[in-house]
């Protein structure tokens, strides 16, 4: 399972929960919202934030396949280029 995906699942019930909870608690209307509305821009400040992360990872594992697919690349050229002298030899 991807992190993605266990993130995404992890804030669903965690904001989920809080909506659950806030709207059974015995409070006056106008606060639970207020506190529902809150912790609603909270956790999705936070899901923003591990998305970004996610983000670079990713951009990261990205740079680095690239680098290694140039490397392959060069790789395959030198045999390429080896495998043409020799069949000019034949």
């Amino acid at each position: 399972m991807s992190t993605n995906k266990i993130v995404l699942g992890l804030v669903t019930a965690a904001v989920a929960g809080a909506v659950i909870g806030l709207l059974l608690a015995p409070e006056d209307s106008k606060k639970t919202f207020r506190k529902l509305k809150k912790k609603t821009n909270s956790l999705a400040g936070d899901l923003i934030a591990a998305l970004e992360k996610s983000k670079e990872k990713a951009v990261d594992a990205a740079g680095k396949l690239k680098k290694e697919g140039e490397a392959y690349a060069g790789e395959a050229g030198e045999y390429v280029d080896s495998a043409r002298e020799q069949v000019g030899n034949l």
